[in-house]
């Protein structure tokens, strides 16, 4: 059923995101990364800890080596599996691979340290982005995602010290979508770039909403984002006002009728604005 003229719609109250897309912190040009949790340190009580001479250190991995993995895999910190041909099935890609700075003031840290985890979650999204290409704005509305990879401790202390990006596709809450195609430089190509943005099942807001890959099945898409400034937290109502033009101007802009459309504006929670989300996203209806 069309609506009335002039009649625009926004989200009625801040909806939050998937906690597939925000469950860390965002690096500095907006990407927002799958976590990657630090590597367990637990171990069982009747089980030997090997020592470096008797512990094989893992092989450092090969750049754009493809895999096919779980979304449990993906979000892991330890790399499990082997590699898949490039031309078969497969929902990874690696895309970077560096070494581990590990000593600090002459000092060895641990693989699971703050130290060693905080260049890779910025080493990653800087690579991700060279990779995929595309604006700030054109990975942040992509369902394209990095999850990075460290040897357990237990190949560290054997002497692997290298760290691996992967690039992932996220198709809906906790599944993982395949690649197709070259992903290289993907979000400077328009066309190919579709496969892999970001819609809705429904309107934002409501309970039918689901954040899917628009290569599937869904009603809105996600237009554009919008920028909010300031270090601490504007309040609800700051980020609230933020959007309400730009998302109509953006869904009006897409309408087959500019005076007819619908609209929706998600705004960030002050837990999404700790981890970095520093802007919302505008929505409208898809006309696929």
């Amino acid at each position: 059923m069309r609506t009335p003229p002039m009649r625009r719609r926004t989200t009625s109250a801040a909806v939050a995101l998937a906690a597939t897309l925000w469950l860390v912190g965002c690096s500095g040009d907006g990407d927002s990364p799958l976590p990657s949790a630090a590597p367990s340190t637990t171990t069982s009580a009747a089980e030997p800890v090997p020592t470096p001479t008797t512990a094989a250190a893992a092989p450092a991995p090969r750049n754009l080596a493809c895999y096919s993995y779980g979304y449990a895999a993906a979000v892991a910190p330890v790399a499990r599996g082997k590699s898949v041909p490039c031309d078969s099935a497969h929902n990874a890609i690696t895309f970077s691979v560096g070494d581990l700075d590990t000593v600090v003031d002459g000092h060895l840290v641990s693989v699971d340290s703050d130290r060693v985890q905080a260049q890779i979650a910025a080493e990653c999204p800087r690579a991700f982005a060279r990779f995929v290409g595309g604006s700030v704005q054109a990975r942040r509305l992509s369902m394209l995602r990095t999850v990075w990879f460290t040897p357990s401790l237990r190949e560290s202390d054997a002497g692997a010290n290298w760290y691996r990006c992967d690039a992932v596709a996220i198709a809906a809450d906790e599944r993982l979508a395949p690649l197709v195609g070259r992903l290289r430089g993907v979000l400077d190509r328009p066309k190919a770039a579709e496969r892999y943005a970001m819609c809705g099942t429904a309107e934002p807001g409501t309970p039918g909403f689901r954040r899917v890959i628009c290569s599937t099945k869904h009603a809105w898409v996600a237009l554009s984002t919008v920028d909010i400034a300031g270090r601490a937290y504007p309040g609800v109502a700051k980020v609230r006002a933020a959007g309400q033009q730009t998302c109509q101007d953006a869904a009006s802009a897409q309408a087959d009728d500019p005076l007819n459309y619908e609209w929706g504006y998600e705004w960030p929670t002050q837990t999404q604005w700790q981890t970095g989300q520093h802007y919302g996203i505008c929505w409208g209806v898809s006309s696929g």
